[in-house]
């Protein structure tokens, strides 16, 4: 929890990142709160602690699942690419199309279980062209962009930077620093993943280090926000660390915490 300031707080913003399908504590996340904030990763494709939930199990089988895992963990990407390949050629119908309708409903349960408001980005898991079907009044998507929640400014950035593992949402590392750059000054910077700094972008699980953008280090050096707040590492060496005048915090894993970070001021 952020600290607080003396007397009652005027604001109160609740924060989750890598949902991954937890439909039941998403849906009571803004409890209490002015706003919640969702810093993305709605879907689960493969849940790595839980080999039989997910999109990928679904359709080819927890065993299947748990060999991918052990491929990727080991880093033999290549491997495990082989691996879907196969897997997929035996599916009826066009790829795409099954992916499609398997993402549409976990994002049908997971939309319905927002809160108002909440405002939201993506995360590099998600499929940003299906949020505006499911997007209802008093959700905000924001990417590149700020909003003003109780006399602060939020900014969000969406995504994430490309990697071997070839997730729905990468993108290239000059568009990332693009739309940080438009964000520009904020009391708050919201975004999918961390900062290029080595405590906060290895997963001591996976036993691996994440992708995390200089750009946005860079950033929060220059504009100095009281706030850098990120996800995408589910079990960072460090969950927060100051980088200059910013505290930087990872806001968790809620698909296995089921607890938003609290923001009050």
């Amino acid at each position: 929890m952020a600290p607080t300031p003396s007397g009652n707080p005027a604001t109160r913003v609740h924060v989750v990142s890598d949902v991954h399908g937890n439909v039941r504590d998403l849906a009571r996340a803004g409890q209490g709160a002015d706003a919640l904030l969702c810093l993305g990763d709605l879907i689960l494709f493969l849940d790595y602690a839980d080999h039989s939930r997910g999109i990928f199990p679904d359709l080819f089988g927890t065993e299947n699942a748990h060999r991918i895992v052990e491929l990727r963990t080991a880093r033999r990407y290549t491997e495990a690419r082989e691996l879907g390949t196969r897997l997929w050629a035996g599916v009826d119908g066009d790829r795409r199309e099954v992916m499609e309708q398997a993402v549409r409903r976990q994002y049908a349960e997971l939309f319905a279980a927002f809160p108002t408001p909440t405002y939201a980005t993506y995360g590099n898991v998600d499929v940003p062209p299906l949020w505006q079907e499911y997007a209802r009044p008093g959700l905000t998507v924001l990417d590149g962009e700020r909003v003003e929640i109780g006399g602060r400014v939020f900014g969000f950035v969406g995504g994430g930077l490309r990697s071997p593992m070839r997730t729905p949402y990468e993108i290239g590392d000059e568009e990332y620093a693009a739309k940080i750059e438009a964000v520009g000054e904020v009391d708050v910077l919201c975004t999918h993943i961390p900062p290029e700094v080595p405590e906060l972008v290895y997963d001591t699980v996976a036993r691996r280090f994440e992708r995390g953008s200089r750009a946005l280090l860079d950033a929060i050096r220059r504009t100095r926000p009281r706030y850098a707040l990120f996800g995408h590492v589910h079990q960072p060496l460090v969950r927060r660390m100051r980088i200059g005048a910013t505290e930087c915090v990872n806001v968790g894993h809620f698909a296995s915490t089921g607890r938003p970070w609290v923001l009050e001021w």
